[in-house]
């Protein structure tokens, strides 16, 4: 069964951004000084090639909706594992080079990350716009999966003190957050069906 207007155009776009991000993951991967970083996106290039080709099987063959990649598997952190506050950051400066300078592991890294935030924000919005079961599920595990990369990436940097957490007085932040409270759980009462006039 062929797919509507608007899903087939967001499959699209999906498949178009997929590319692009494999296509620079592996660029960024081979740049990588870093035998950590070039690993962490070697497992991610891996996982998001997995996708695309599970995407693209199905748009040639609707029939073969084929179990693909669990979502990708965010870091286990808790939030002592975190690095907040601000210690010193760098100024940031944008880097104008004449193509012939390398690109540092903290530029992959950022650069990576921004892929990911903007293919996990993409894919989500993507999926809500999709009617067929099996196009919706495979482009929200990979907005999942996209926002879990995202995470990997920035507690890597985090740890390196590179992704430094602003913050407010715990009082502030307490005070501004404590204006919602919790609603008390009530049974559901049955609703009447609606008169028709």
């Amino acid at each position: 069964m062929p797919f509507g207007a608007r899903e087939t155009l967001e499959a699209h776009e999906v498949l178009t951004e997929k590319k692009n991000m494999i296509e620079q993951l592996s660029f960024y991967a081979s740049q990588c000084q870093s035998q950590e970083l070039r690993g962490m996106l070697e497992r991610q290039l891996q996982f998001m090639l997995a996708g695309y080709n599970q995407l693209v099987g199905y748009t040639h063959n609707y029939s073969a909706a084929q179990a693909g990649p669990a979502q990708y598997e965010a870091p286990g952190l808790s939030p002592q594992n975190i690095q907040y506050g601000l210690r010193h950051p760098a100024s940031q400066q944008v880097q104008m080079g004449n193509g012939s300078q390398a690109f540092s592991d903290e530029q992959i890294a950022s650069y990576a990350l921004s892929c990911h935030k903007n293919g996990a924000r993409n894919q989500m919005q993507a999926a809500l716009e999709c009617a067929d079961p099996n196009v919706r599920q495979m482009i929200l595990d990979g907005a999942v999966s996209c926002a879990n990369q995202a995470y990997e990436l920035f507690a890597l940097l985090n740890s390196q003190g590179v992704y430094q957490i602003p913050t407010m007085h715990d009082h502030t932040a307490k005070t501004y957050l404590h204006l919602y409270q919790p609603v008390p759980q009530q049974p559901m009462q049955p609703q009447q069906p609606m008169q028709q006039q």
